[in-house]
């Protein structure tokens, strides 16, 4: 088999289908790349791993554009890495060629998945995509989540919340209180959302709840709205200690009790503190209650 004129072949009716048919260009893209990845993976067993660069120049010169030594690794790395994964394989056609060049630098099977599917679910622009990767949103999701999405398993109304949360500090304040850092959080409250996971929706900060003869303000109050429950956050600028989860736990049941309605979900809590104690959450007996550290960036 003459793998260079197959491959030359290839990238000629590419050109041709992306002008002919502009309307499927990225699907012309990934079956000629899936087709060219196929004979260059070949063709580097028969001739050794420098023919791609051989083959890039003579490419160049014949086609009179560049397909650059990293453009044609990209070709083959797609064919090796993703299409011929079985995990990889069902969702292997759904992304632009731009994004997959953003996923192919990506060695866990697992990490690459989840981000095709979070491009799929919340249609992420190439950008988004590398500034997701780039915040290491993968890894800074909880070992029990990897495992539920690794087993196809069901997820849960705080799977997706990021540790450490990542808070931007648009203005550069130096000292950071517990007003400051809910200041923080409400200059960005969509990248904030985004931190917690998806479905979440803001519904008001300082919320007034009276206990007693005496009022109470919740930090923020969040509603999920795939899972269908609220979600109280307090934020602590100080390590989690024992008296916040009594704190929280008041708050949520006051929400149970006088706020959600009989089709919704029991409500759910967030500390999110400086530095998080994890003996006190191994011997917090309710499991509605999470702690997150957060990061100013």
């Amino acid at each position: 088999m003459n793998y260079y004129n197959e491959i030359k072949n290839e990238l000629i009716n590419n050109e041709i289908n992306r002008k002919v048919k502009n309307y499927s260009i990225n699907k012309s893209d990934l079956n000629a790349y899936y087709n060219v990845g196929k004979m260059l993976s070949e063709a580097g067993k028969r001739y050794g791993k420098n023919i791609i660069k051989e083959y890039s120049n003579r490419l160049s010169v014949d086609l009179n554009k560049n397909y650059s030594v990293r453009s044609l690794y990209n070709m083959r790395l797609y064919f090796e890495k993703i299409c011929c994964n079985k995990k990889l394989q069902p969702v292997a056609a759904i992304l632009m060629w731009s994004h997959y060049c953003e996923l192919l630098r990506i060695d866990d099977v697992d990490e690459i998945l989840y981000y095709i599917n979070i491009c799929k679910q919340q249609n992420l622009s190439k950008r988004e995509l590398e500034q997701k990767i780039k915040s290491n949103e993968f890894g800074r999701l909880p070992e029990t989540t990897k495992i539920r999405l690794r087993e196809n398993q069901q997820v849960q109304v705080d799977d997706y919340i990021k540790e450490p949360i990542m808070i931007k500090n648009l203005n550069n304040y130096q000292i950071i209180s517990e007003k400051i850092l809910q200041k923080l959080i409400l200059e960005d409250i969509p990248s904030f959302l985004k931190e917690l996971g998806e479905g979440f929706s803001f519904v008001e900060n300082e919320y007034k709840i009276k206990l007693g003869d005496k009022y109470n303000y919740i930090d923020l109050l969040l509603y999920n709205i795939k899972f269908k429950c609220y979600v109280v956050i307090e934020l602590k600028i100080t390590e989690l200690k024992k008296q916040h989860i009594g704190q929280i736990q008041t708050y949520m049941n006051y929400i149970d009790k006088n706020i959600k309605t009989f089709e919704e979900e029991n409500t759910i809590g967030i500390i999110i503190v400086k530095k998080n104690d994890k003996y006190i959450m191994e011997y917090c007996s309710d499991e509605r209650i999470v702690a997150k550290e957060y990061f100013i960036k």
